[in-house]
């Protein structure tokens, strides 16, 4: 309850300004009884990330579920920007918390997260050495855009939908450029 509490507060006010006093205010308790259940403010922070984490995962798995190809890539991309849209306070915490280890509840959730990525991936035939930088391209793409428009950076004429089904189109192509050796990798 404090944890989500804390993560429905930073969508609203911004991760950066977010407190204890607030969460306690929230919550309906002074802030030294919160200190009872979350040790610190790092504290609650990690455990946001690790909830945001959890949440966008169990959105883009549900978006890919039983699709494939470009298909699978456009449920994945809109799933990941519709959560960053709709959760910009928590979204912002997951950048630079770096996990304590494999039992990490970040560390868990990342790896859950980018499960579907790799699903997406397998759908294209990425040689299982490049998926990592696979990984890395589409977390920086999509997280990218994500972020931008969620900050409202995007303030040209032309429509964000169209830009966003354009930087698809552009992940495919290069998606399965990748994945086809071309006629200078034969014999």
């Amino acid at each position: 309850m404090i944890v989500a509490a804390g993560a429905a507060l930073a969508d609203e006010i911004g991760f950066a300004d977010l407190t204890m006093g607030q969460v306690a205010e929230r919550v309906g308790v002074r802030t030294p009884s919160l200190y009872k259940h979350i040790a610190s403010q790092a504290e609650l922070n990690r455990q946001i990330v690790a909830l945001t984490l959890a949440e966008a995962a169990d959105a883009i798995g549900a978006a890919t579920q039983g699709r494939a190809g470009r298909d699978a890539l456009t449920a994945a991309a809109g799933a990941l920007r519709q959560f960053v849209l709709a959760h910009p306070g928590r979204y912002a915490a997951t950048i630079g918390i770096i996990p304590t280890g494999p039992d990490d509840p970040i560390t868990v959730a990342e790896r859950r997260g980018l499960g579907p990525f790799e699903a997406v991936l397998r759908g294209y035939d990425i040689p299982p050495q490049e998926i990592p930088h696979a990984l890395r391209a589409l977390r920086s793409i999509f997280h990218g855009f994500a972020t931008l428009q969620a900050a409202g950076g995007f303030q040209w004429s032309a429509d964000i939908d169209e830009s966003f089904e354009w930087l698809i189109d552009f992940v495919d192509h290069g998606l399965r450029s990748t994945s086809d050796p071309g006629p200078a990798d034969h014999p």
